[in-house]
């Protein structure tokens, strides 16, 4: 077995030999003073529920008004139900969200604030798995239908339900979501990553990853507060050998085998059926990735959005996500009333510190 200081060199060679943003000429257009949104109000205002699964419990938290239609959450790698949708959630159009769907906010096995270790002979599941989870809570507050909304990991995991359940999802929002198995560039680098959480914890390896996986590049001309708040996350907030854990199932996921159906041809491709809308940020270092996924959707159900000036599209431009999201549902027949009120009053805070 290699010794440590041959590890330290494998992982910088790694770094270096990471993909590359092509971002880097886009010259910012609209450079305004942001503050990360309040995370209280939807922790207090959430309903924690711990549900039943054939792999465990896993923790749903529910927000809003349960007789209404349903929106499921899933978050990324190294975040919760409440450190990814809290500050979006709480953005003004997205309360209005409330007066016309019920939110179930889904957090992966042993990835809530103070979850405990996992037990050592905790098989975790694989992406697979944890798609095929969701029936259990499907069933469990029993929902014939959701509108799935998924970031980074949690929208393939999302992304998979989709395309095992197609009748139980109604629309799908994906950003920054990956369609593909891991490059060996990916593969190697996370399992440096999982093997340190498991044996040394957080290091600042695993922290630089994490930053570089939701922020890309040039931290240092971002938002120093909700960059700073990121950082004291991943080094306070998560259990190390959990995460080591779902990043380990996450780096082996197999490919989603979906494929565009060219016109005329016959009807026998697997993509996504129900209406998608896919995401990203342009300075996500995942924006090739929403590419290669846009190119295997149906183009008459889907469509593809790069927002600019940011990569963690819920945090960084809130607004225009609200928006997006706002005009998809309205396109797909539902009613968001609500929403469309207070969207002047998003745009009116959001000059307002």
């Amino acid at each position: 077995m290699p010794s440590a200081p041959t590890h330290t060199a494998e992982e910088a060679r790694l770094l270096g030999a990471m993909p590359v943003d092509p971002m880097d000429d886009i010259e910012l257009r609209s450079v305004q003073l942001q503050f990360p949104h309040s995370r209280g109000s939807i922790a207090e205002s959430c309903d924690l529920r711990r549900v039943p699964t054939d792999k465990g419990d896993i923790l749903v938290a529910i927000q809003g008004d349960v007789t209404k239609p349903a929106v499921l959450t899933y978050h990324d790698l190294g975040l919760n139900y409440l450190s990814s949708f809290a500050g979006f959630f709480n953005y003004p159009t997205m309360r209005g969200l409330l007066e016309n769907f019920c939110v179930y906010h889904v957090t992966a096995p042993g990835q809530e604030e103070g979850a405990p270790t996992l037990p050592e002979d905790y098989v975790y599941p694989t992406m697979d798995e944890l798609a095929a989870q969701l029936l259990f809570v499907l069933s469990h507050f029993g929902l014939k239908s959701v509108i799935g909304f998924g970031v980074g990991a949690g929208g393939n995991i999302l992304a998979r339900f989709a395309i095992a359940n197609p009748e139980k999802v109604g629309a799908l929002c994906l950003i920054n979501c990956v369609s593909t198995a891991a490059g060996w560039i990916e593969w190697g680098y996370q399992t440096f990553n999982a093997r340190f959480l498991r044996t040394k914890g957080m290091t600042q390896g695993v922290v630089d990853y994490l930053m570089w996986h939701h922020f890309g590049r040039n931290l240092e001309e971002r938002n120093h507060d909700l960059v700073q708040m990121y950082k004291n996350h991943f080094e306070r907030s998560i259990n190390p050998t959990n995460l080591g854990m779902w990043i380990h199932a996450y780096i082996h996921r197999t490919d989603l085998n979906i494929a565009r159906t060219p016109s005329g041809s016959p009807q026998n491709s697997t993509t996504l059926k129900m209406p998608v809308i896919n995401i990203t940020g342009a300075l996500s270092p995942h924006v090739d990735d929403t590419v290669t996924l846009n190119g295997r959707l149906d183009p008459t159900n889907s469509s593809w959005m790069k927002i600019q000036d940011c990569a963690m599209v819920l945090e960084e431009q809130p607004g225009k996500l609200a928006e997006a999201f706002r005009l998809f549902l309205q396109g797909e027949g539902y009613a968001v009333g609500a929403l469309q009120k207070l969207a002047r009053a998003a745009t009116i805070e959001s000059l307002t510190p």
